[in-house]
């Protein structure tokens, strides 16, 4: 026997007002003020966490030294939007990750540069393990918003 599948539309409409903490306070005050990008290493792996996290989520133990990364590196994944979100930007835009030099892990951000017109060709053109540099907003406020990536 079948069973009916059923929808069911839903509006959220939920804004977060919360301490950063100081790891990722730090992080984004280097952001805004410096027009660089950090992360963390983990004592025990050696690998650098980037966002930085206070605990390494292999280790569970606390990170240590901060590690300036960047600003180039390469994609790990991305896609490209057509269809408009509430609270993001006008399509079309492109979005994913990015492992920065200096390293072992990916930050989300924006895709600038490219023309999105043809979904294939700028599919090619963040195709992964394509390099790109961190370009910085000339006004930043210490957000994720303040950067971008431009394939080079």
């Amino acid at each position: 026997m079948a069973t009916e599948l059923l929808r069911r539309k839903e509006n959220w409409n939920i804004t977060y007002d919360h301490a950063l903490g100081e790891t990722a306070s730090w992080f984004y005050v280097q952001i805004r003020d410096n027009a660089k990008i950090y992360g963390r290493r983990c004592a025990e792996t050696g690998k650098v966490l980037v966002p930085p996290r206070a605990f390494s989520d292999q280790t569970l133990k606390p990170t240590t030294d901060w590690v300036e990364v960047g600003p180039g590196g390469t994609i790990t994944g991305f896609t490209i939007v057509y269809e408009p979100f509430q609270n993001l930007p006008d399509p079309p835009y492109a979005f994913g990750y990015v492992q920065l030099d200096g390293a072992d892990t990916s930050i989300g951000g924006f895709f600038t540069g490219v023309d999105l017109s043809d979904g294939e060709a700028a599919a090619q053109q963040l195709r992964i393990g394509r390099r790109v540099m961190t370009r910085f907003s000339e006004e930043r406020t210490g957000d994720v918003l303040d950067f971008r990536f431009e394939p080079e």
